[in-house]
């Protein structure tokens, strides 16, 4: 096996070749800074004395990684001695190729709080641009990228005191496999157990093909004017968020081959790129790139939905602040598409608006003629022989057809772009009116030409970008189908949804759409859904009430904004053409039961901001219930067109479907449900009340994109069967795995193990068996013979003690992890902890403060849950391992029968945890001889502000008169006693210096 060394030198020599210049001179802070000196001045052509650079150097260092990456692409002013102003660039941001490439490598910055080693950088004009971090084989990347993560959140590292803090990418490899990433702030810069905040990349060709060995990547990646093209271009500072990202290779390709359309004025063309991919970022760096293109008078990127209107004006300018406008109506449009000015060069617009512009036959066109005045159409008549290029979002709606023939004839020389997640080919071109007649879509091919570039589902659930899915085929009583007009049927859906929830949505972490075949259907399962609920609360005990919400667009009456959301919504547009009143009453009834539940004042003259505010409380779903009680939140909204396209949300992970869908409708309605989030989150649930085998198979054949010959092999998750039979060689492998070491395998033996080797072994084949568990309780089709079979291998109990150990164990070896130090175990430093699958979204603080006052209110014979039950099933969740252990000793406080109200259980263990803190903080006093009232200030202080001040030890220690090396030693002692109540006083948060210390 190569040694790490050796796949150094292979990189850099490989860098040599693509003809950077390699400096063995540079492996410390004071040669960089030369080396940076020495750049800048021939770049900006100046000689700046020792103060001036001194100056400069420490006006561009900064903490605030956003900063530096647009000081490194703008032009800055720097004062010189004598006052006069120098305007300089970092590097030539006008050609990055004509920068100067250099790598370096074992680069050492030393500060007051880190002491770490870069294994190669490469430099651009003696800026740090690129880090590559290289591990052996058996270093998974992925642990290297967390090792990453962990250096930049160490309090003083080189990232935020050097010139390092220029960072832009990350590149890690253990030469087989090769992963690249953006550098950024610490809120989006972090592994934790709820989210990986991180976002990361393999490189791809073209057609999608990987590129992971490190050389192969060196030469498509790392070319000079590649990756200075990738820094200088493909990269997007998103202002809102104050965050950088990189685009995907396939983004890059779209963004390429539409540049290169234009440029060569070949035509239209449209982009597949499937539902979730991030089409809004590859348009709006395709629009940008465009502005900076002379021949081309404007840019309009046009959507056809109202609220998709708002959310990609929302995305736009969530990429670059104020870089598009909202075109209120039809004259400011106008008004923006003449104007001359640098800003409008791109455009954000409604097809309709575009539409009205052209129409001669518009109201406001007709006004304008009878008037003597200039219409829309004459007025734009100087733009009708220029180049224009239009991109449009979502291309196949089927009002595009008459939009298009006006635009194309109005502008003979535009260029016409468009994005679909699913494009309309012949086979999916036809399809059945509302009110019972045939009709066609035009073919996405007919419209714009040529497929430009394609990353289909296929490509992205193989890249792990979206999720696979899950099919449950539901029939009710052993029914084919559901009778779909039926209301027992409904009623069966119904308690089967109240049945299966749970288990979907993984206890409720996530959330649901019912789609259903009309508003009357909506209508009724809703009230059917109120009925069922308010039976269950009375005779079901310990039912718990689903939140349930309904929206569908309400009779238009003239209203324009509704006219316009229900052009997309044909089903809904045609329902309240039928009895629109009794349609009226029955959403008004829906907004006055959601204004009741969520405090809200919602009427349906505004129905815009009813369903805003449904939008945003199903993505609130993400927030804990201690952070966002429950009650706040949507189980399940049910939706006849609604949300069934252009919603995003990774916390929905579970569509139910009782409603017709086939073909790219029924795409886009299952890729509500596959937004990545975490292994909590495995699949896409769908529940099918239909039984549409067929439709599925169907639309997957024609949106694979793959000539794979299996594409349900990849789009769908493995039968139960399948799935259950991995979940048994699992727990296998467990049980041999202890039998070996001469155990029995059961959780208290796990104890047993003897050192880190063994315990490591242990985490990561009860990490398998816990992922495979998390998928099967996320099945809703299992029979009660699989459920039978599945609890035979570990029972519920025992499963949960297993976690209790895995829990306890994995956090001391994250401990040793986490220190520094030679002598940590290579192993332990590389080991992948996954405490997500082993946290609950109903096992938090006031579900646990909630069964503790159950059982101080009842008899220890009547006990559901005993106090030993009770503390395992704490012990078995990572959601309190902070209070874990505060819990527990509160619990054992208590005594069953003597009752305490939830409130009372909150006040009283708030008042245990205080004088517990303050009892350890006066042992810990006591032990190193200090004053109990003088260490306790300091711990405020620390708290407090959330920064350790070295300097209060020494006025501490003072009183002892101890001389400088007794006094350290013994400054040592204290902070190890002194750290973990630290950290648990923290409650989790950083303490800023406590790591020099650690």
């Amino acid at each position: 096996m190569k040694k790490e060394q050796q796949i150094e030198e292979g990189l850099i020599a490989k860098l040599k070749d693509l003809k950077y210049t390699y400096r063995d001179d540079i492996r410390d802070k004071v040669s960089l800074e030369a080396n940076f000196k020495e750049h800048f001045q021939r770049l900006n052509k100046v000689n700046l004395n020792d103060s001036e650079f001194a100056r400069l150097r420490d006006e561009i260092i900064t903490a605030d990684v956003f900063t530096a990456a647009k000081t490194l692409r703008e032009t800055n002013t720097f004062r010189r001695d004598d006052d006069t102003p120098l305007q300089y660039t970092l590097v030539n941001i006008k050609d990055w190729c004509k920068n100067e490439f250099e790598v370096i490598n074992q680069l050492r910055i030393n500060s007051e709080y880190s002491h770490h080693r870069y294994d190669v950088i490469i430099l651009i004009n003696g800026v740090p641009s690129v880090q590559i971090e290289l591990k052996t084989l058996q270093v998974t990347p992925k642990r290297a990228m967390e090792q990453i993560v962990e250096y930049k959140n160490d309090p003083g590292n080189g990232y935020t005191n050097s010139l390092l803090c220029f960072m832009q990418l990350f590149i890690v490899s253990n030469e087989n496999n090769t992963y690249y990433f953006a550098n950024n702030h610490k809120d989006h810069f972090a592994f934790n157990a709820d989210e990986r905040f991180l976002p990361i990349y393999q490189l791809a060709d073209e057609s999608n093909r990987k590129i992971t060995h490190l050389h192969d990547f060196a030469e498509k990646f790392l070319a000079k004017c590649t990756l200075g093209q990738l820094i200088s271009r493909y990269m997007v500072l998103v202002v809102s968020e104050q965050k950088l990202m990189i685009m995907r290779p396939y983004q890059i390709y779209a963004v390429k081959a539409i540049v290169d359309c234009i440029h060569q004025n070949r035509g239209n063309g449209y982009i597949w790129h499937t539902t979730g991919s991030g089409k809004t970022l590859t348009s709006f760096k395709a629009s940008t790139l465009l502005k900076d293109n002379p021949d081309i008078e404007k840019c309009l990127f046009v959507v056809d939905r109202k609220d998709l209107d708002k959310q990609t004006r929302e995305e736009f300018n969530k990429f670059q602040e104020g870089c598009v406008e909202e075109n209120t109506n039809t004259e400011t449009l106008v008004q923006r598409l003449l104007s001359e000015d640098y800003t409008d060069k791109v455009i954000v617009s409604t097809i309709q608006k575009l539409g009205l512009a052209l129409d001669e036959n518009s109201k406001r066109n007709q006004k304008s003629k009878e008037n003597g005045k200039l219409t829309y159409k004459e007025r734009l008549m100087p733009l009708s022989n220029k180049r224009i290029v239009i991109i449009f979002d979502e291309c196949h709606r089927s009002q595009f057809g008459d939009n298009h023939k006006a635009i194309k004839e109005f502008f003979p020389k535009a260029q016409l772009f468009g994005f679909t997640g699913t494009p309309i080919f012949e086979e999916n071109a036809s399809y059945r009116q509302i009110d019972g007649t045939q009709a066609s879509y035009k073919t996405t091919k007919d419209i714009f030409e040529k497929q430009l570039h394609a990353y289909t589902i296929t490509h992205a659930i193989d890249d792990g970008n979206v999720l696979r899915f899950h099919v449950d085929y539901f029939k009710p009583d052993n029914k084919k189908k559901a009778a779909v007009s039926d209301t027992a049927s409904k009623r069966a859906v119904v308690e089967s949804i109240l049945e299966k929830h749970d288990a979907a949505t993984n206890y409720r972490r996530f959330n649901a759409l019912l789609a259903t075949g009309s508003i009357n259907d909506a209508i009724e399962y809703y009230k059917l859904f109120k009925e069922v609920q308010t039976k269950f609360v009375q005779g079901v005990e310990d039912f718990n009430p689903l939140n349930i919400a309904c929206v569908f667009s309400p009779p238009a009456e003239g209203n324009k904004d509704v006219q316009q959301i229900q052009e997309d919504l044909p089903q809904e547009k045609a329902d309240n053409e039928q009895d629109p009143d009794k349609k009226k009453e029955a959403l008004k009834a829906i907004i006055s039961d959601y204004n009741t539940q969520y405090r809200t004042n919602h009427r349906i003259n505004e129905f815009d901001l009813y369903y805003q505010d449904v939008q945003k409380r199903i993505k609130d779903h993400k927030y804990s219930n201690a952070d966002y009680p429950h009650k706040n939140k949507i189980d399940v909204v049910i939706v006849v067109d609604m949300l069934l396209t252009g919603f995003d949300s990774k916390y929905l992970n579970t569509l139910y479907v009782d409603k017709n869908l086939k073909q790219h409708g029924l795409i886009q309605a299952f890729s509500r449900t596959n937004r990545v989030l975490n292994d909590t989150k495995p699949y896409g649930n769908i529940l099918d009340f239909r039984s549409q085998t067929k439709e599925v198979d169907e639309a997957i054949a024609l949106f694979s994109g793959e000539e794979t010959g299996k594409p349900k092999e990849i789009w769908l998750v493995d039968p139960a069967p399948v799935v259950i039979d991995k979940y048994k060689k699992a727990v296998a492998a467990l049980d041999s795995f202890m039998k070996d070491r001469d155990l029995v395998c059961e959780p208290k033996e796990v104890y047993n193990l003897k050192g880190d080797t063994a315990r490591i072994n242990f985490i990561n084949q009860f990490k398998e068996v816990q992922r495979l568990k998390t998928q099967l309780d996320q099945y809703t089709d299992l029979t009660s013979e699989q459920k039978t079979q599945i609890n035979a291998l570990i029972s519920e109990d025992e499963l949960r003690s297993f976690r209790s150990s895995y829990i306890e164990i994995a956090q001391k070896l994250k401990e040793t992890q986490q220190k520094s130090g030679s002598d940590i175990d290579p192993e332990v430093a590389q080991l992948d902890f996954e405490f997500v699958l082993f946290s609950s979204a109903i096992i938090d603080y006031d579900y646990i403060m909630s069964l503790i006052s159950k059982f101080t209110q009842s008899e220890p014979k009547k006990q559901k849950m005993n106090r030993e039950q009770l503390i395992n099933m704490l012990c078995s969740n990572a959601n309190l391992m902070e209070e874990r252990e505060d819990i527990i000793d509160y619990i054992n406080t208590l005594k069953a029968g003597e009752a305490l109200n939830e409130n009372e259980i909150k006040v009283g263990y708030q008042r245990f945890k205080t004088e517990k803190a303050a009892r350890e903080m006066a042992e810990t006093a006591g032990k190193h001889g200090l004053e109990a009232e003088a260490l306790q200030k300091i711990v405020d202080e620390i708290i407090d502000r959330m920064i350790f001040d070295g300097e209060k030890l020494g006025d501490l220690l003072e009183p002892l008169g101890l001389g400088w090396k007794e006094r350290t030693r013994k400054e040592l002692e204290l902070m190890e006693d002194l750290i973990p109540l630290l950290k648990k006083l923290a409650g989790g948060r950083e303490i800023a210096g406590l790591g020099a210390y650690e």
